[in-house]
Order: C-alpha cells, then structure tokens, then sequence
C-alpha cells in the first residue's frame, strides 16, 4: 500500500488526466485480468482493464460502417446479460 504522500503526490500530478478506480470483483475477474495482461503483454490488470475497454470502443465504432463488427459486439453484449451473474459483482 503506497504512502499517504504518495498517493497524494500521484493524486495532485494527474489530477487533470487520471483518477484512481478501485473496484470489487470477483476472483475471476481477477484471475482473467491477469490473464489478458500476460497474453497482451500489458502492464498488470489495471491496463488490462484499460484495454478491454479499448477493445469494446473500438467495436462500437466499428459498428458504425462494419457489419461483422456490430454483430460481435451485439453477441458480446447479450451474451454478458444472459451471464450476468457470472462476472458481476
């Protein structure tokens, strides 16, 4: 755990691009963070979120003028709600 100095070094030097996210999840989210960042040679779970997030944009505004990319991301997105339970908190 960093320093109250630290934190608050980190907090004033990127105030105007960063904030801090901590979130609870489950262990496999977790795990699957880890996973993505060692098969994508990221830098830990944090860009690991950051390039899922990246990856779900970009099917977004794929979507816009590719017809394969808007059907993934429409399967992507029921097949979240219909498992919902699973990866939610």
């Amino acid at each position: 755990m960093a320093t109250v100095e630290a934190q608050q070094k980190w907090r004033y030097k990127n105030k105007f691009v960063k904030s801090q996210l901590n979130i609870m999840a489950r262990k496999n989210i977790h795990e699957y963070l880890e996973e993505i960042a060692e098969t994508h040679d990221l830098h830990g779970k944090a860009e690991a979120a950051t390039f899922a997030v990246y990856v779900v944009i970009s099917l977004i505004q794929q979507g816009d003028f590719n017809d394969e990319a808007e059907r993934l991301h429409q399967i992507f997105t029921d097949s979240y709600h219909r498992d919902r339970d699973i990866y939610a908190p």
